[in-house]
């Protein structure tokens, strides 16, 4: 039975990892359903409070890097706020519009088209911005990919 704990347990934690670059799916959820079920299956005992803290701050980095990302990668290449919120609807629509492509197409072509259709920025600056959107999300899950590889350290130093 410890076989198949470790299948369910493995599954959220790549699940995790897939929310990388799956975005609609709970990334962190998953993570932390990995280390409760591990808890729930074999013992609670490795994950003192010093554990639960320290996941609790890289969960406030995870939710932050996607936020920071975003913004840095808009704003450092021209954009306003409409180019970052169509660049978040981009990132959701993206994958579902145009598979595999979606997640990098999805958030360039949201916030080009809201810089060009709520800023009237012209063709040239519209894309510059949209390539700042692109910058600001690869740069997210470079950032999510290594916090959340350190998570997964650390328990599996834990225990």
């Amino acid at each position: 039975m410890e076989f198949v704990y470790w299948i369910i347990i493995g599954t959220l934690f790549v699940g995790a990892f897939a929310s990388l670059v799956v975005p609609i799916l709970p990334g962190v959820l998953l993570m932390l359903g990995g280390f409760i079920l591990y808890g729930l299956f074999f013992s609670f005992e490795p994950f003192n409070w010093l554990f639960w803290s320290i996941q609790g701050l890289f969960v406030a980095l995870l939710f932050g890097a996607d936020y920071i990302a975003n913004i840095i990668g808009v704003k450092k290449y021209g954009g306003s706020k409409a180019g970052m919120w169509g660049s978040t609807i981009g990132l959701l629509v993206g994958p579902f519009v145009i598979p595999v492509l979606g997640i990098l197409v999805g958030p360039f072509l949201g916030a080009a088209l809201a810089e060009l259709l709520v800023n009237k920025k012209n063709l040239n600056e519209a894309i510059k911005v949209g390539f700042g959107s692109v910058v600001g999300f690869v740069s997210s899950v470079v950032t999510k990919g290594i916090i959340m590889t350190i998570m997964i350290v650390y328990f599996f130093i834990l225990i």
